[in-house]
């Protein structure tokens, strides 16, 4: 398995910010905590020119390698022929590890998985969201078993990472066990959103989560009105992983 951080558990800052002057702010008073070892870009950062905020970050003492994660929110759901143009831009934006939600079925979650990797991209897979009515079951529209799919699905195409929800235990427990089943104990990564305002335990997620841990927060650390105040958020979660 290749990890895309080095460290078993670290912390990943999710960048939902409006502009580069919040992303740089952020970047600052981040910089030098050990147990940072990503930036999860989104929509935000990426429609308002993707390789810019990712030049940006990396021009910040301390961040120079800092991986970047790109979150499209959700990707891996068009026609599969895309797969491989938004690939293409990810690599070229320079881009580190991409995340696919691929719940549009396996033909185009196939594709692009493959293209991902392709272009030298890992990819993060996740199946579940953190949100409410969101499985048939609890309202939602989509299949209690999709997510079980997605994941078996993944591992046969060779991913080892990918992202559970952190709100909802009893999931990260079953999701566990399947890529267990699948991949072997200590052959895969989970990263987890859902904590701070979303109800979260960090702590609690990470025991059942196993030896390689990356809570994703955002709101929690760049919603803070000082640049200490950041720091201080983003040092007290790394001190729960």
């Amino acid at each position: 398995m290749k990890k895309f951080i080095k460290d078993d558990r670290s912390l990943i800052v999710a960048v939902d910010v409006p502009d580069s002057s919040a992303l740089i702010r952020l970047a600052q008073a981040t910089a030098g905590i050990p147990k940072i070892g990503g930036f999860k870009l989104g929509i935000e950062q990426g429609l308002d020119g993707l390789k810019s905020a990712i030049y940006t970050l990396h021009s910040i003492p301390g961040h120079e390698k800092t991986t970047v994660i790109y979150d499209h929110q959700k990707a891996g759901n068009d026609i599969p022929g895309m797969g491989e143009k938004f690939a293409r831009k990810l690599k070229d934006a320079g881009v580190d590890v991409a995340i696919l939600f691929p719940f549009a079925g396996p033909t185009t979650q196939r594709a692009w998985t493959e293209a991902c990797f392709s272009e030298g991209l890992q990819v993060m897979t996740g199946g579940l969201m953190t949100h409410p009515q969101f499985l048939k079951s609890e309202g939602g529209y989509i299949s209690d078993d999709t997510p079980e799919r997605i994941f078996q699905l993944a591992c046969t195409l060779g991913v080892h990472h990918f992202v559970v929800p952190g709100n909802k235990p009893l999931w990260v427990r079953k999701l566990r066990e399947i890529l267990v089943n699948e991949l072997g104990e200590d052959e895969f990564t989970l990263s987890a959103p859902g904590f701070i305002t979303q109800g979260g335990d960090i702590s609690e997620c990470g025991k059942i989560a196993g030896k390689m841990f990356y809570p994703i927060v955002g709101s929690g650390i760049y919603t803070k009105e000082t640049p200490e105040a950041m720091r201080n958020a983003a040092l007290n979660i790394t001190k729960r992983l």
